[in-house]
């Protein structure tokens, strides 16, 4: 990815991709700090970290080149940018693309946006960030030019497209591609489609998406993780849920299990985030309201989330 934005002039952070500790010392000679080291693979959300000095960049590379996470023994490392986070949603076949949401997610485990970094502890949709002249922006210089890059390899790609962003005093920068919808992401866009799913799959697989007009419902959604103490560290598993069945969801809510397992009719926990409990609305802070009363009543004592999702769009005075 990161080879394709060079290549293209597609605007990212500064990057070096390291096979070892030769190629990090000389990328530190020329970067400011922070800096952020990531895995080249798969690593569950908690491949990525952000160094304040030279002994934090080296103890995580070092980590990495051992094979802390199986999928890969390369490191990227890149300039740190500061901004807010955006994701930004298509669905892509041979010929054409389709905008397909947007959201922001809460990637740090603790309120205030502390503690390390875990695959998300909550999102909303629509990502007010995201606004025309922004994504006119992220068309133009992220994703067209990617997709013209693929299809001059020969590689065509059908499917979703996940672009992750910084964004800086309006401008875009391209954080990551992923070739799915994200999660928790995707728990906050597909309430809000009008559209039929799978009529959508089947159009793109058969390269027919063009003249397809994707509708959205007005509502905003919002999602709440509720994770097991200890995540993204060490936790318990096998730890049962008790009040499910007690929870009434309205036509507006959803509870999305993660990391459950059902085991003599009883659910239990078989992972760090474990529930999504989700809602729809006019107000961001009505459907946070919410979504905390429905885990109150699941009152699952070995669990653990944020209240404070969606606090960069949250106000009391508004309409938010």
């Amino acid at each position: 990815m990161k080879k394709i934005c060079f290549k293209n002039n597609i605007p990212t952070a500064n990057f070096k991709i390291c096979n070892n500790l030769i190629h990090v010392k000389k990328f530190l000679k020329k970067t400011k700090f922070p800096v952020v080291v990531k895995a080249d693979g798969l690593a569950a959300g908690k491949g990525v970290t952000i160094c304040k000095n030279r002994e934090e960049v080296f103890n995580n590379t070092i980590q990495i080149f051992k094979g802390k996470f199986k999928s890969s023994k390369k490191v990227i490392l890149e300039e740190y940018l500061e901004g807010e986070e955006a994701s930004y949603f298509l669905i892509v076949d041979k010929n054409s693309f389709k905008f397909f949401g947007s959201a922001q997610d809460h990637k740090r485990v603790f309120e205030k946006d502390k503690g390390p970094n875990t695959g998300g502890m909550g999102a909303y949709s629509p990502a007010p960030i995201i606004n025309k002249d922004l994504e006119k922006k992220i068309i133009a210089r992220i994703v067209k030019p990617t997709l013209r890059a693929i299809k001059k390899e020969k590689n065509f790609y059908s499917g979703f497209l996940y672009v992750g962003l910084m964004i800086k005093n309006n401008e875009p920068y391209l954080i990551e591609y992923n070739i799915r919808m994200g999660d928790p992401e995707c728990q906050v866009i597909l309430p809000r489609l009008k559209t039929d799913l799978l009529n959508l799959i089947i159009k793109t697989t058969e390269n027919k998406l063009k003249n397809l007009k994707i509708k959205w419902r007005k509502e905003k959604c919002m999602t709440i993780v509720l994770c097991a103490k200890g995540y993204p560290g060490k936790y318990k598993k096998n730890v049962r849920i008790k009040n499910l069945d007690k929870v009434k969801l309205m036509k507006n809510d959803f509870i999305y299990h993660a990391g459950t397992k059902v085991k003599n009719d009883q659910i239990f926990s078989s992972g760090g985030r474990v529930l999504n409990i989700t809602s729809a609305g006019r107000s961001y802070l009505k459907i946070r309201k919410k979504i905390i009363s429905l885990i109150k009543k699941i009152n699952w004592k070995q669990g653990l989330y944020r209240r404070d999702i969606g606090w960069k769009v949250v106000n009391k005075n508004a309409s938010n």
